[in-house]
């Protein structure tokens, strides 16, 4: 039986992720050297992309659409991502009981 894998698990090679994301084996590269997303790594160093970095190619792709430069992108994805870990953190305080300042009006 297979076992389920976690979403950021790294398991595609480069020439799978770009045929996944649409994009070119150079811009993958680029967007990686630029900071954009970062790929596991296999013990000899080869690329290893997960369901997560898939999608973040495709939110890539939708702000490089946009006309958004790379440095435009990498702080939507920082804002985004930290955004992201606030929602959690803020779930994670109601779920406990906490409701937090947003919660208290």
């Amino acid at each position: 039986m297979a076992r389920e894998r976690h979403p950021s698990e790294g398991v595609y090679a480069i020439s799978v992720a770009a045929e996944l994301s649409g994009m070119a084996l150079s811009s993958l590269r680029l967007y990686e050297r630029k900071g954009l997303l970062t790929p596991s790594r296999t013990d000899g160093g080869t690329r290893r992309y997960s369901e997560d970095d898939v999608e973040r190619l495709g939110r890539i792709a939708g702000l490089v659409e946009a006309g958004l430069t790379i440095e435009g992108i990498r702080l939507v994805l920082e804002l985004e991502d930290e955004n992201a870990r606030l929602r959690r953190e803020l779930d994670s305080l109601r779920s406990a009981g906490r409701p937090g300042r947003a919660a208290r009006g």
